[in-house]
């Protein structure tokens, strides 16, 4: 019959890249019977979480001119694109990065048409400088948005999986210490287990805190930051003290 012998501890939260967090220890040490020898065991559980920022950002660019004919606002709109296209690319921007879309108004005697450029970047300062070449280079008939940042899902998946590692790590760490506690020796992973995941963003915190106080003036475009925590649970087993060291 297992006789379980549980121990409770407070650990120091093992450091691990990003925010890290780490929570109480409970330990179970149990002895099983397996091919009639005991099985000597301790479980723990580890809690991490890791943050990370938006590692990519949208903007969009759009153009507008009213020409009484067809030809006319076609040209117009040609011009202004093929100059904003142009420089996108000089900044390293490919095309599969980019989407253009074209529309044609008629009101009256006049033709209307809207163009509009969304282009996505990974590196923020190389945004930072085509925007402000639009600005100074174009008159008011081309508007550029509003900067979107968001998590690209490679970026999701890493955060998660080091949530999971970190947590892990976590475990390993405070097994070991009872281990030394009991004065015996930790052997190898019996069974990892993830029990508990989440993932939150902050952009409606963020949000909050830009729209406060009007007497403040406008902040800087704000970057998400995304936080997964992960809870796993670990059994490491006990080395036998009755074999040599080799």
């Amino acid at each position: 019959m297992n006789t379980p012998v549980r121990l409770y501890a407070a650990l120091p939260a093992a450091e691990t890249g990003g925010k890290d967090k780490q929570q109480g220890l409970e330990v179970t040490a149990l002895q099983r019977e397996s091919l009639g020898k005991p099985v000597r065991e301790v479980q723990v559980t580890g809690v991490a979480e890791v943050s990370c920022p938006a590692d990519r950002a949208s903007v969009r660019v759009s153009v507008t001119s009213t020409k009484e004919s067809v030809n006319e606002v076609t040209n117009s709109i040609s011009r202004r694109l093929e100059y904003i296209l142009q420089t996108i690319r000089q900044h390293g921007i490919r095309d599969d990065h980019m989407s253009v879309r074209q529309f044609l108004h008629r009101d009256a005697n006049t033709f209307s048409m809207n163009a509009e450029i969304v282009v996505t970047f990974s590196e923020f300062q190389k945004m930072e400088q085509m925007c402000r070449i639009l600005l100074e280079k174009l008159d008011r008939s081309v508007h550029v948005g509003a900067t979107q940042f968001f998590h690209s899902a490679a970026s999701l998946s890493q955060l998660r999986l080091h949530a999971c590692v970190a947590a892990v790590e976590n475990a390993q760490q405070k097994a070991s210490k009872i281990s030394q506690l009991l004065g015996e020796s930790l052997g190898s992973p019996l069974l990892v287990r993830e029990e508990e995941t989440k993932e939150w963003r902050n952009e409606e915190e963020a949000a909050a805190r830009e729209h406060s106080s009007t007497a403040l003036p406008p902040l800087l475009p704000h970057i998400p930051i995304a936080t997964a925590s992960s809870q796993v649970s670990v059994s490491f087993s006990f080395r036998d003290k009755s074999k040599k060291k080799l």
